[in-house]
């Protein structure tokens, strides 16, 4: 048990996502940089539905494009259902790279309940002024009004996923902000997170320098940072 109290089912910590909601994604990906991770911020191609941020634990989706609706009725949604179904508190759903529209208002809502924190999907999304007025941060590569079923299908959740150009799994840390998305994959999460929050205090003393009118040159040569 943390001292904060509030570890998952899964065993993790609610706690890292407070460490990780504290930084942002610019100095999150400095230090992917210097772990040699250079590649872990997703396309920027996949922005903010309006200002927003959110941290969290992935939740994977793998979607494929489908070119027909399902005859048996109850496989409707079956998978978009599930993947909703399945997000714990603190969840982020990630959902890989597919043509077509895969979020919504009502799913949204589903997801808010059940204590998840957001969607990233490389993927496009609806009900844009709900979603706005609902705030409930998303993520998407872009809109449109068209249905999923019967263009998009999910095929599996929770295993290994590319979306906007980074490999994904299911329990990695996603940092999202206007900046981009930010993927941590949770073997190196306290080394990263030690190193942004490292990083964090150093920027503001620089920033307090910098704006006492020392030079930028001065100042980098005492911090390394910039």
């Amino acid at each position: 048990m943390s001292q904060g109290g509030r570890v998952r089912d899964d065993g993790r910590d609610q706690a890292v996502i407070d460490r990780l909601d504290s930084l942002y994604v610019a100095v999150v990906s400095d230090c992917l940089d210097r772990v040699g991770l250079r590649d872990n911020v997703l396309a920027p191609h996949i922005r903010p539905l309006f200002p927003c941020r959110t941290a969290g634990f992935a939740l994977t989706v793998q979607a494929v494009a489908v070119e027909a609706v399902p005859s048996d009725r109850s496989r409707w949604y079956a998978g978009e259902i599930a993947a909703v179904d399945a997000q714990q508190p603190g969840d982020v759903m990630v959902v890989s790279t597919c043509p077509g529209s895969y979020w919504g208002e009502l799913l949204a809502t589903a997801s808010r309940a059940r204590g998840a924190r957001g969607i990233v999907a490389d993927c496009y999304t609806r009900d844009i002024r709900a979603l706005q007025e609902m705030q409930y941060p998303t993520f998407v590569a872009g809109v449109s009004a068209q249905d999923s079923l019967g263009r998009i299908d999910v095929v599996d959740l929770g295993g290994r996923i590319r979306c906007g150009g980074v490999n994904v799994s299911r329990g990695d840390l996603v940092l999202a902000d206007e900046d981009g998305i930010a993927i941590v994959p949770a073997d190196i999460a306290d080394e990263v997170l030690a190193l942004a929050e490292e990083k964090v205090a150093s920027e503001n003393t620089v920033r307090e320098e910098l704006a006492a009118g020392h030079s930028v040159r001065e100042v980098f040569a005492s911090h390394g940072v910039l």
